[in-house]
């Protein structure tokens, strides 16, 4: 019976320190594009580059309309680049706003190593170049599964008009412990993104949409979100919504109209 304990303690030990090794990889699934790839969309758009620091280099897409109300910054899920994400960009020009995608490092033609403080540092920088050119009362943060931690950490740091959160985390970490339940998840993962800490120091109102069937990240944690500042976080739910589906509802559009022309 030892023995069997004994080998169960060195196999989650083992296995420890793979997952934290090679953590990345299930975390996030970038696609790269050359540095000469070329974009391509039928409505006014401009490539952007914010280089961080030596090595660094974030890239971004800004599609733009005649006389905005505003700007939206949009942080993007786990995978792929901008050039997929870019589709969701209509959601939010087609209200007169203009809309800036971001690739993270190594995703896209974003270039420098990952980290958590690393890539924080980044988005921070890209809203201080954007803040110089849109007034932060014009300014809406917005961020998708993953990127709602980016999202929630700039606007707790800054002053932006409304923060949106797509189908967020209440804690990274516990998501992760989802699916390994048997590992030392707090001791390994070096992406902790602690959206329910950061969305208490959020001034502005927050508004989150989550589907009611999300399996991968369920709707409890937006509900333990709000519940965290309820005079200032709305919950929007939409109905059968999954993780990856929500604009296909046109009650998802509907609310994002409401909130931008509020």
């Amino acid at each position: 019976m030892l023995q069997i304990i004994l080998y169960i303690i060195i196999g989650i030990a083992v296995l420890s320190v793979i997952i934290y090794l090679v953590q990345e990889r299930f975390i996030f699934k970038p696609e790269k594009l050359h540095p000469d790839f070329e974009y391509k969309y039928d409505v006014p758009f401009r490539e952007l580059f914010f280089d961080v620091e030596d090595g660094v280099r974030i890239n971004g897409l800004h599609f733009h309309v005649a006389q905005p109300l505003g700007l939206i910054l949009y942080f993007h899920g786990n995978s792929r680049s901008i050039k997929g994400w870019a589709k969701y960009a209509r959601d939010f020009y087609r209200y007169k706003y203009d809309v800036v995608l971001v690739d993270y490092r190594g995703f896209g033609k974003s270039t420098g190593k990952r980290s958590e403080k690393d890539m924080l540092n980044d988005m921070q920088f890209v809203y201080n170049t954007l803040a110089l050119q849109y007034p932060e009362s014009h300014l809406i943060v917005y961020g998708r599964s993953l990127g709602s931690g980016f999202a929630a950490k700039l606007a707790a740091d800054n002053s932006p008009r409304y923060l949106i959160l797509d189908a967020p985390y209440f804690s990274f970490k516990k998501t992760i412990e989802r699916f390994l339940p048997i590992l030392p998840v707090k001791y390994i993962l070096r992406y902790h993104l602690r959206t329910d800490q950061w969305i208490q120091k959020v001034e502005c109102h927050t508004y989150i949409l989550h589907g009611t069937k999300d399996w991968l990240i369920p709707i409890s944690n937006s509900e333990k979100l709000q519940a965290l500042n309820p005079r200032k976080i709305t919950l929007i739910r939409i109905q059968n919504g999954k993780h990856n589906n929500l604009p296909v509802f046109p009650e998802y559009h509907n609310f994002i109209r409401d909130i931008l022309q509020y």
